[in-house]
């Protein structure tokens, strides 16, 4: 009977200090998880932009490609004109 009151005493105290330490790692590798995933939302935010950028660039070349044919044409009739002045 003497033993028991010791043992609850000492059994409590593990009790309270497991449970602290597992509340302080639970809160620790929340903000780790906070952290990583800010970092993470930061990179696609990135990569949103550059495929913008890419999807921007990707509906222009058509246009591009259109001017650079008007061009051709109009240096080909314009070496013609050169060729029938010879």
């Amino acid at each position: 009977m003497d033993a028991i009151l010791p043992a609850l005493i000492t059994g409590g105290l593990a009790l309270l200090g497991v449970i602290i330490t597992n509340v302080s790692s639970n809160r620790s590798v929340e903000n780790k998880i906070i952290t990583a995933q800010a970092v993470t939302d930061t990179k696609i935010e990135s990569l949103k932009d550059e495929v913008a950028k890419h999807n921007n660039f990707a509906s222009r070349v058509p246009v591009i490609e259109q001017q650079v044919k008007s061009m051709d044409r109009r240096i080909d009739g314009l070496e013609k004109a050169v060729d029938s002045l010879r």
